[in-house]
């Protein structure tokens, strides 16, 4: 992940009087030098001597905020410019010959000067740490407010763990007949993903997985939503296609221009499988993919229409429910883990946590959601 420019984070009006307070502070050599000449400097060598210590400071300050641990890169070039450019001006406009004596015109244009200068340096320290004191007071307070703001997102991003947490079960209920086993890992502190193993009281159950688009706090918040909802709606009416239609109902115009896909499956007794999908992956059984209706995502179009179908299944078989994180894994070469290697490790038997271990290990970069479900 690149770091955020330091520049890009402090506002404007801090960044300029950060800048201006350097420039000043360190225009006082120029002056300092002038008082050292006894004001005999010529006026386009006074205020280039005044002028430029404070430009170098300029880029210093630059290059170090930049750089920060490694300014020292900057600092060697910078400096052999900075000794370069005073060195040519000490030669192209050399001090003027020192004076045998002076006349009291003289020494009133010394005092002048010398007064001028002494004035000069004041004014130049005054705004120098005032744009100090302005820069350190503005930017303690943003840190301060952007601190409790962090806390306080730190604080609903706990809340939203745990509500989390409570709707996606770490051990799902065991259904008769079957062995259910989930996996389930965020890509953020809260994920999009959601499933839901739900017992009816028809002694019969239904297993929910499903994928809200996007990620974070807003992913995690259409997440609840819908959970709730599925529950709601679950105790009354145990057909997948209905479940789906009420789903849709309820989230369209509550997404935000975003979409949730959804596979719901009625688990029965003797093996028997009830299966409405809206837009997610299909399963796969026995290792190979399972064909479903094609059908839109919840919350696009609330005249959407689901279709149910039914699957048997034998004792030892096995059905998985995923989400697209699986397969959408990749690597630091953007090679993806690919459909074609999660069936291949299906076919052989792996479990949900072997291929969700696998996905994390080549590169998890969206929620990953697995759910196998085998006949006993």
């Amino acid at each position: 992940m690149n770091a955020v420019h330091p520049w890009r984070t402090v506002p404007r009006r801090s960044k300029i009087t950060f800048l201006l307070a350097v420039f000043f502070v360190f225009a006082i050599i120029g002056f300092a030098n002038d008082t050292m000449d006894m004001g005999r400097q010529a006026p386009l060598r006074f205020w280039l001597g005044v002028v430029l210590p404070g430009l170098f400071a300029l880029v210093y300050a630059f290059a170090g905020v930049t750089l920060r641990s490694q300014w020292w890169k900057a600092f060697v070039p910078i400096f052999v410019v900075q000794f370069v450019a005073m060195g040519a001006l000490d030669k192209l406009l050399p001090d003027p010959p020192p004076l045998a004596q002076m006349g009291k015109h003289e020494l009133e244009i010394l005092h002048s000067r010398l007064t001028f200068d002494g004035i000069a340096m004041i004014i130049a320290v005054s705004l120098g740490y005032t744009g100090f004191i302005y820069v350190f007071i503005s930017e303690g307070k943003r840190y301060l407010r952007t601190r409790t703001e962090m806390a306080t997102l730190e604080g609903e991003m706990a809340a939203a763990r745990e509500v989390q947490r409570l709707m996606v079960p770490e051990h799902p209920p065991q259904v008769g007949g079957y062995s259910i086993e989930s996996v389930y890992h965020p890509a953020a502190e809260v994920g999009g993903d959601f499933f839901q193993v739900i017992p009816l009281s028809s002694d019969r159950a239904l297993v929910v997985i499903g994928d809200v688009s996007g990620k974070g706090l807003r992913a995690a918040m259409i997440v609840s939503m819908i959970v709730g909802t599925l529950r709601t709606v679950s105790a009354f009416t145990e057909e997948p296609d209905k479940i789906l239609n009420e789903l849709n109902r309820h989230l369209c115009g509550h997404m935000q221009e975003g979409f949730a896909t959804c596979l719901v499956v009625r688990l029965e007794g003797q093996g028997r499988l009830t299966l409405a999908n809206a837009g997610h992956l299909p399963p796969y059984v026995n290792g190979a993919e399972f064909s479903l209706p094609g059908s839109l995502p919840l919350g696009l179009n609330e005249s959407a229409a689901y279709e149910q179908v039914s699957l048997e299944m034998a004792s030892g078989d096995t059905v998985v429910l995923l989400t697209d994180g699986v397969a959408e894994a990749q690597n630091a070469l953007r090679v993806l883990f690919g459909f074609e290697r999660v069936e291949s490790m299906l076919q052989e038997g792996a479990t949900a946590k072997i291929v969700a271990d696998a996905a994390q290990l080549h590169g998890q970069n969206d929620d990953l959601t697995i759910l196998r479900l085998a006949r006993v």
